[in-house]
């Protein structure tokens, strides 16, 4: 059975340490980004997306909100297998913000649910694009089932040589900038580090993904054009783009026009 069929029966694949990756051919990603329209040496090495909407698309067709999160795992596919076809280096979608907690436990319970559900059925999808997953935030809040699920599918992924997908879980910018102080502080206190040697890239160093690149575009759907307590540090340089459509709707089309919204940015980093 191809692995395409296995996705449109939603048969759920259990997870083998047998199971291949895919290896990027750099040859077919630069024909993926002509053929959508993009210049593949101007690509975007870090894209963050603030996935907005869910709510307010299932609200609109007199649903609960929990249908709209449901709809949306439809763009969140669509988004990782654009970006691995693309050769994008590191996507990271805002998956559960720590403000998220705050919800109703209902809805917080189905999220946590559609989490686990979306690792064990998406998994045949990112092996086949060598996509390697991993997660920042604080997971040690999740619930005990669904950390074990997202371990399982890190240490699963963990070969791949694709695109990076950074879930951030649980996550919010100036927690992360909190515990990369606090860490900090603790080496300091040891006589691991003296203050006079911190610098950009110590702070860089104890960040939830040390190894990420700066992001260089934020993309967020709904039309909003906030930050919302995302990835602030990264984000210094970064372009943002609003695309218009919910979450649910956004498709691999708007995808590819936020980058070509990129791409026609001029970037001076403070330059002239």
């Amino acid at each position: 059975m191809s692995v395409i069929s296995v996705l449109a029966l939603g048969v759920k694949l259990p997870l083998s340490v047998d199971d291949e990756m895919a290896a990027p051919d750099p040859a077919l990603m630069q024909a993926n980004c002509q053929a959508a329209g993009l210049e593949p040496s101007a690509m975007p090495r870090h894209v963050a997306v603030i996935m907005d909407g869910n709510g307010r698309w299932a609200k609109g067709r007199g649903m609960l909100r929990i249908k709209g999160h449901r709809k949306g795992v439809d763009a969140v596919r669509s988004t990782v297998t654009a970006s691995a076809a693309l050769g994008i280096e590191w996507l990271t979608l805002y998956a559960f913000s720590t403000e998220n907690w705050q919800r109703p436990q209902r809805e917080v319970d189905f999220l946590m649910d559609l989490l686990g559900e979306f690792l064990r059925n998406e998994l045949p999808t990112l092996l086949e694009n060598g996509v390697q997953l991993r997660v920042v935030g604080q997971p040690e809040r999740l619930p005990p089932k669904i950390s074990d699920i997202l371990q399982e599918t890190i240490e699963r992924t963990a070969h791949g040589t694709g695109t990076i997908l950074s879930l951030a879980l649980s996550y919010g910018g100036r927690d992360e900038i909190v515990d990369a102080t606090r860490q900090i502080a603790q080496a300091i206190a040891k006589g691991e580090l003296q203050p006079c040697d911190i610098s950009h890239q110590t702070i860089q160093q104890f960040l939830y993904a040390p190894a990420a690149p700066d992001v260089d575009v934020v993309i967020r759907s709904a039309g909003e054009q906030r930050l919302s307590n995302f990835l602030p540090w990264q984000s210094v340089y970064a372009e943002y783009v609003a695309i218009d459509a919910l979450w649910p709707d956004v498709t691999e089309a708007h995808y590819h026009q936020a980058l070509k919204t990129f791409q026609a940015r001029y970037r001076r980093f403070g330059k002239v």
